[in-house]
């Protein structure tokens, strides 16, 4: 997509005042400035409208190289709803039952054991799971407990172990609990990524271009940067905590890991468009990806009276839907938004959200992960201050 550069009028038109859409580049061109971070893209759409669309500071820094709208970004597990709008795909083909155990497609999956003493599980892990992360596996790196040692022992997601490795190796460690009982953000949506494989008989980034990317007509959308395009690609800069660059992915080349919870690249308008379709009831134009019913499905909460815990990841206000958080009502959380509003990002930096009830979409994309947490707040304040009505 182009620069869209509103006039005023189109802005005000959307519900937005002008000169506060203009507080958001100011106040991230200030923090790049500043060094706080390298640089970013920011991006809203109201009602089918771009009104905001702005890069500041530095694609490179070690390079010099300015931001720019077209930069590609490595989203990290703002992989998960294409994988998991993947998986709804086939389940309107009636290809696979959110109800359906996980062994129906990967056999070893039967034999699980929970935790570290390997007691029985009371039930298979379901696709509805998998899904929203009630399936009892978990990210190694990301805990301290027995079954997070044994992820790391046993080398779980390697880059260079193809989809079908990752979840052998799965078959061969605890669930960290048992089946449905509570939720803990871990490598489901990649499990859920091979059983795509599975039922569709296609490699995970064959589908995603095929059926999702291609139609959707997200062009600079995938697992790895192709060289024709490596000067676009967004780098991270020094960590004013640290003083080091963090390390991301190298996206340069492909690799055997085709992570669907992690291992995306996207621009802020390839993923617009990923959001179009959804904020549009599964369509954009004259494309269909789902149905109206199955986009509502994927944007309700999931985890009724599982308990969701202290260190619960989305945050306060928020439950978990089939691929993203959702809010659950108008107060609680510690962010503007709307009831119905849906919301994930990467660790790498990146974030969006939907809110149908403003009819809206924002998107924030860079790549400084120690600043994550701090600027999707900031972001979400910076976006709903600039509404009028």
């Amino acid at each position: 997509m182009d620069r869209i550069e509103p006039e005023h009028a189109t802005a005000q038109a959307a519900g937005f005042s002008p000169e506060r859409l203009g507080r958001i580049a100011a106040v991230l061109g200030a923090d790049a400035a500043a060094g706080r971070i390298a640089g970013a893209v920011s991006l809203i759409a109201r009602d089918g409208v771009v009104v905001h669309h702005e890069a500041v500071g530095l694609r490179d820094p070690a390079a010099g190289a300015p931001m720019t709208l077209d930069a590609i970004f490595r989203i990290y597990s703002m992989t998960k709803p294409v994988t998991s709008l993947a998986i709804m795909m086939l389940a309107e083909e009636g290809r696979l039952l959110l109800s359906d155990p996980v062994s129906r497609f990967i056999p070893s999956f039967a034999h699980l054991k929970v935790g570290e003493d390997g007691v029985p599980m009371r039930r298979e892990p379901t696709v509805q799971d998998l899904l929203r992360h009630t399936s009892g596996l978990v990210y190694g790196a990301y805990g301290e407990g027995p079954v997070h040692h044994a992820y790391r022992a046993a080398a779980i997601g390697l880059r260079g172990d193809d989809n079908a490795t990752l979840v052998d190796k799965l078959s061969r460690v605890p669930l960290a609990f048992q089946p449905g009982e509570a939720f803990e953000y871990g490598v489901s949506t990649d499990v859920l990524g091979r059983i795509v494989e599975v039922v569709s008989g296609s490699p995970l980034d064959a589908f995603f271009a095929e059926r999702i990317f291609g139609p959707l007509g997200m062009v600079d959308s995938g697992f790895d940067v192709p060289p024709a395009k490596h000067g676009r690609i967004a780098q991270p800069g020094v960590d004013p905590a640290t003083g080091e660059v963090p390390v991301l992915n190298d996206v340069t080349r492909p690799v055997a890991y085709k992570s669907g919870g992690g291992g995306g690249v996207s621009t802020a308008a390839d993923y617009l468009r990923l959001c179009r379709m959804f904020l549009g009831g599964g369509a954009v134009g004259d494309v269909r990806l789902v149905s109206p019913k199955t986009v509502a499905l994927m944007m309700s909460d999931h985890m009724g009276s599982i308990g969701l815990g202290a260190n619960y990841l989305p945050g306060p206000g928020y439950g978990f839907g089939l691929g993203f958080a959702v809010r659950l009502g108008p107060g609680v959380a510690w962010i503007p938004g709307s009831t119905g509003d849906c919301y994930w990002s990467g660790v790498g930096g990146t974030y969006f959200w939907i809110d149908p009830a403003e009819r809206l979409i924002a998107i924030l994309m860079m790549q400084a992960p120690a600043q994550r947490q701090h600027y999707r707040q900031l972001f979400r304040n910076l976006v709903y201050q600039a509404l009028t009505g």
